[in-house]
């Protein structure tokens, strides 16, 4: 069913194309831009304001076509999509190439950051690193945005962690994967786009993910538990290939650039402030919305430091420095 707000952001994304035939062809550029998510997610709220910050800003020189709900790219292939020139500018969940480089998964080492205070320090102090590691990769960094914090979504309840032994676990990154190892559940490697399915049809009954997940899928529609346990608060990345954004010229960089600062500032705002409505939407379909009881919280939070010490490890000097300038913020 549409509603006045994905109408309303709908009409924003086709008035792309009207904004864009004001400036002659030949001055065009035009950017397709993936992302695995749904039109009226709140990342997806923000892209589009990026592309029409950028597109106002440009004149119409550059165009930007956003592709929603991994319609064009699946959310694993959008990172290379864009490295290897298929697409020019993408959004994706940053702890998915955690295997490529431990960096890309400090932001889901649990409990390490559990605050969206203390995420923006460990974005700050981590972002260097990823855009090291994404230049080496040919691609620019221009901005992340956290999810609101992680909980646990089941169908039973949860008093510990060893209630969680034989679930059927969504995981999607390194953490989650290695979560589910833990506490004995059975994990199922399932994407953001794929995750309605697999609920309705029983390929898995539980998962760790944000208010803002479980609202997108509809998940009241098979699942009645969510313990808020805010183990972490996961970033999605917006990267270009850097050759397109070398060729434009440097006035349309710097519209790029500081419409990338001014989302990333308005996406850590709205992921903040929708944190609540998130929840009470899981209340009001019937969820039973809680925090975990002390013993799967002190559960977790053994199990948050052997993670902890297990991505050091992996991820060396480099992480251990990461880590130490983030305490010290």
């Amino acid at each position: 069913m549409t509603t006045p707000r994905t109408f309303a952001i709908s009409a924003i994304l086709a008035g792309f194309g009207a904004l864009a035939l004001a400036a002659p062809a030949s001055a065009q550029t035009k950017w397709n831009l993936p992302t695995a998510y749904p039109i009226d997610n709140l990342h997806t709220e923000n892209l589009a304001q990026f592309v029409k910050d950028v597109e106002s800003g440009s004149g119409g020189k550059l165009v930007i076509t956003i592709h929603a709900n991994a319609s064009l790219f699946k959310a694993p292939e959008i990172k290379r999509a864009v490295a290897t020139g298929q697409a020019q500018i993408g959004e994706v969940l940053m702890s998915l190439h955690e295997n490529e480089d431990p960096i890309f998964g400090v932001d889901v080492v649990p409990f390490l950051a559990s605050s969206f205070k203390d995420s923006k320090k460990l974005w700050d102090a981590s972002r260097p690193a990823v855009e090291k590691k994404l230049a080496s990769q040919g691609l620019v960094t221009l901005y992340a945005v956290p999810w609101p914090p992680q909980g646990i979504y089941a169908k039973k309840d949860i008093n510990s962690v060893e209630d969680m032994k034989g679930l059927k676990w969504r995981s999607y990154n390194v953490g989650t994967a290695r979560i589910g190892e833990l506490v004995g559940a059975q994990s199922v490697t399932i994407q953001a786009a794929e995750l309605p399915q697999a609920l309705a049809t029983g390929v898995v009954n539980s998962f760790m993910s944000s208010g803002a997940t479980g609202y997108d899928s509809k998940v009241w529609e098979s699942l009645d538990h969510f313990y808020d346990t805010q183990a972490w608060l996961p970033k999605n990345l917006i990267f270009v290939n850097k050759a397109a954004f070398d060729a434009l010229d440097k006035a349309t960089q710097d519209v790029v650039m500081k419409a990338a600062a001014a989302a990333q500032e308005r996406g850590w705002k709205l992921s903040e402030d929708k944190t609540k409505w998130y929840l009470d939407q899981l209340s009001s379909k019937g969820m039973k919305v809680q925090a975990p009881s002390p013993a799967l919280a002190d559960g977790f939070k053994k199990i948050g430091e052997q993670l902890t010490a297990d991505w050091i490890k992996k991820a060396g000097a480099d992480g251990q420095a990461v880590v130490d300038a983030y305490k010290k913020m």
